[in-house]
Formats: C-alpha cells, sequence, structure tokens
C-alpha cells in the first residue's frame, strides 16, 4: 500500500442552509464520491484523499497524503503507469481546496430568496432542498464524467468514473483496504488501446467519445485552451478572479464562446457542453437541459404547447432564456435546485398533497362554564406521481396515513 500522511480533522463553519454535502454531492455534479457507514464522504482531488464530515454548524475535513512515488498497479499493459509526485510536509493547501471546489462566496440563503422572490413554483418546492451548491470541479473531469452522462442514470455514470480512476488514474492511498486513485489526465487516455479497454468496462459508443476527446485535448489542443474557456470570475483553483462582463439574455460572452467550442469535441451536444460550462468552467448562467428538465419546464413553466412542443434546439434555448430571465446570473444553480427536487433519490424529502378532513365529535362537559371538544384530525396522503427521468418513471410518493389527535377549549356561549 501507498504509505501516506494523515493530517488532523479540520473544521469550517458553515451551516447547512449555506452547504449540504448530502445533497450536492448527491445530486448528479460530481461522480466520484464514496459515502462510509459513518456519514463520511471522501474522494481522491488534487493529489489527496478528501474526506469530509458535517453537522449541522460546522463542515469537517482532512486530508490524507502519499509521501512517495508509488506506480498505478492496475493499467492496461500497454498504458504507461501514472505516478503521485509527493507532497512537501509543510505544504497543505486542503483549506484551500474545499473552499473552492464547494464555491463557497457566493451567499447561497440570500440566492434562495433572490429566486424565491422572482419564481413563486422555486419558493414552493426549494425550502426541502437548502444547501445545494454548484461545485468547481476540474474541468477536464466535468468533460469526461459528463461525456458518460449521454443516456445514462447517476448510478451507472458513477460505476463508469470509477472505472476511469481505477484504471488510469493515479493510486493515491487507501481508506481501510478501499484503494483512492485520482482522475487520469488526458494523456493518461491516448494510447490506441483505451477505447477497446474500455468497451470492454461497459462504457459503450462512449468510449470512442473518450479517447477521441483525450487525443484532441492532449495532443491538439491541450488542457490550457480547455481552462482558459473557464468564467473568469470563476477561474481555476490558484488562479485570480477577474469581472466577465453583465448577462446577457443568451448569456454572457465568454459563456456563449466556451459552450460553442465545447461542440467541437467528440460526444458532446448542447446539454453536455452546458453541464462542463456550469460545474466545470464556473459559467452559473448555464442551464443543462436534458429530458429530465423539459419535463420541469412543460409541468411547471407551461412549456410544451405550440411552437414548444417537442425539445428542439430552439425549445432548448428557449427554456434557458426563460429560466435566466427569471433566476438571473446564477440561473444555473436555480435550476439546479428544481433538478435535485425531482431526482427520485430525494423522494423522502418531498411531502404529498394530503386532503385534511376533520371529523369533530363534542363531548359536551360542563367544567366552569367550559365546552371541551375532542377533534380527529386525519390525514390521508395521496399518492402523487411525478414526473421522472426516462428510467424513473411511473415512480409514486405515497405517505403513511398519519392520525393525530388535538383537543381544544371552547367556551360555551350562554
Amino acid at each position: 500500500m501507498t504509505a501516506i500522511r494523515k493530517t488532523d480533522w479540520q473544521k469550517l463553519p458553515v451551516s447547512l442552509t449555506e452547504l449540504c454535502i448530502n445533497t450536492t454531492l448527491r445530486c448528479g455534479q460530481s461522480f466520484r464520491w464514496r459515502k462510509s457507514e459513518d456519514d463520511e464522504w471522501s474522494c481522491a482531488l488534487h493529489g489527496r484523499i478528501l474526506s469530509l464530515r458535517q453537522d449541522p454548524e460546522y463542515l469537517h475535513y482532512r486530508a490524507i497524503f502519499p509521501v512517495a512515488s508509488h506506480p498505478l498497479p492496475t493499467p492496461p499493459p500497454s498504458n504507461a503507469p501514472s505516478t503521485v509526485e509527493p507532497v512537501a510536509q509543510d505544504k497543505d493547501d486542503t483549506l484551500d481546496l474545499v473552499k473552492h471546489y464547494f464555491n463557497l462566496k457566493p451567499n447561497l440563503a440570500d440566492l434562495y430568496n433572490q429566486w424565491a422572490s422572482a419564481d413563486a413554483n422555486f419558493k414552493k418546492r426549494a425550502p426541502k432542498f437548502t444547501g445545494v451548491r454548484i461545485l468547481q470541479q476540474d474541468a477536464w473531469e466535468a468533460l469526461l464524467g459528463f461525456i458518460c452522462s449521454s443516456n445514462n442514470n447517476i448510478s451507472r455514470i458513477s460505476q463508469m468514473v470509477h472505472n476511469l480512476c481505477l484504471h488510469y488514474g493515479p493510486l493515491i492511498g487507501h481508506i481501510g483496504s478501499t484503494p483512492y486513485h485520482d482522475f487520469p489526465s488526458p494523456e493518461a487516455l491516448t494510447d490506441p488501446t483505451v477505447e477497446q479497454h474500455l468497451m470492454k468496462l461497459g462504457f459503450g459508443y462512449r468510449a470512442k467519445y473518450i479517447y477521441k476527446t483525450a487525443v484532441m485535448v492532449a495532443k491538439e489542443k491541450g488542457l490550457d485552451w480547455l481552462e482558459g474557456l473557464s468564467n473568469p470570475e470563476n477561474p481555476p483553483l490558484g488562479v485570480e478572479p477577474k469581472a466577465a462582463g453583465e448577462l446577457a439574455e443568451g448569456g454572457r460572452e465568454g459563456y456563449r464562446k466556451a459552450h460553442e467550442e465545447l461542440l467541437a469535441l467528440h460526444g458532446v451536444g448542447p446539454k453536455v457542453a452546458d453541464c462542463v460550462c456550469l460545474m466545470g468552467l464556473g459559467w452559473s448562467e448555464s442551464v443543462p437541459v436534458d429530458t429530465h428538465v423539459w419535463q420541469i419546464a412543460q409541468r411547471d413553466y407551461k412549456f410544451g404547447k405550440g411552437k414548444h412542443s417537442s425539445l428542439t434546439k430552439a425549445t432548448y434555448d428557449a427554456v434557458a432564456n426563460r429560466f435566466r430571465s427569471m433566476w438571473g446570473k446564477e440561473a444555473g444553480w436555480a435550476h439546479s435546485v428544481l433538478f435535485t427536487a425531482d431526482l427520485k433519490a430525494f423522494s423522502e424529502r418531498l411531502v404529498a398533497k394530503a386532503e385534511a378532513k376533520e371529523e369533530e365529535q363534542s363531548i359536551k362537559s360542563e367544567i366552569n362554564g367550559i365546552e371541551e371538544i375532542e377533534t380527529t384530525v386525519r390525514t390521508k396522503a395521496v399518492a402523487k406521481k411525478r414526473a421522472k427521468r426516462a428510467l424513473e418513471e411511473n415512480e409514486h410518493q405515497v405517505l403513511e396515513v398519519k392520525e393525530k389527535v388535538i383537543k381544544r377549549n371552547k367556551r360555551r356561549k350562554v
């Protein structure tokens, strides 16, 4: 096993309304986090294993660093092994990484209030889903992760990304017997055998997209090109932020340029490009519109009639522009809250529509002129069919019948 150096647990004051990792790390943004039985989340990031815990007041974090270079033990024979460079004993930028990765500068409670004041539907659905932040992931990881997301679900995407890291990413260390590999570089995926190997691992047609995109980025365009598409207000870790201009109807000029250039890559359509723009390049106005978001637009925002009867390029743009006009520069953040609220994984938080019927039986008893009335309130849960992804159709949310007895005093009229 890799020799490691563990830091002590540190804590950062963050309320659950500003960040809820149990929601943010499960809502289809990043696909590499693992949760242990004791509610500890872990992932290999930037040459370390980052572990997280959260309570109502603090985000607790710890880093595990490798202290020597170790070859990756499981790459295909034709692929050069990845290595991990030692980290200096006196260097620990984990706090900066945590703040950057979780995008902690914006005040999320203020943003929720802003979106709720502009949109009654958001105001209705958001209270059960506070603390959903947009991650600032590495652009390269976001790109490949969302290429894998095409016609896929979160569980299967996570398995694909795990296999990418296991077979091509550098080994950082272990927690118990579980190995943690960082995300592979573009160069690690350029060997001619990669495509066929990924096919054997179950990537399907995405294997070709990943291989060809890796070759294009590694040998033609370069990572500097990809990172150069970032929003200068939300640059990569360690880069000073700059202004990015005012929001226009279709998004800022830099966002439109980044989106257009991403479309030239293999396996990148409008939705994948928007996911990368939002979660890898920091363009907060980016609104990815897949069939699931299209269902939300139809159900809650009256799309789906007339010229917007199907999800075309024109409809895609119309939905995104409508959300930007309602929610402003952080429209992608607000959209992600509603997206999360509709995921099957969080259905237990949804409040079923209920009919409350009061069956009132009066038990009259004269005690000092007071009439006591016992009221039984029986709440009947109504099954509520919700629109899901194509893979989640016909799901119903049913709550058990709850009964409570309310006693109240009523002054008898004399």
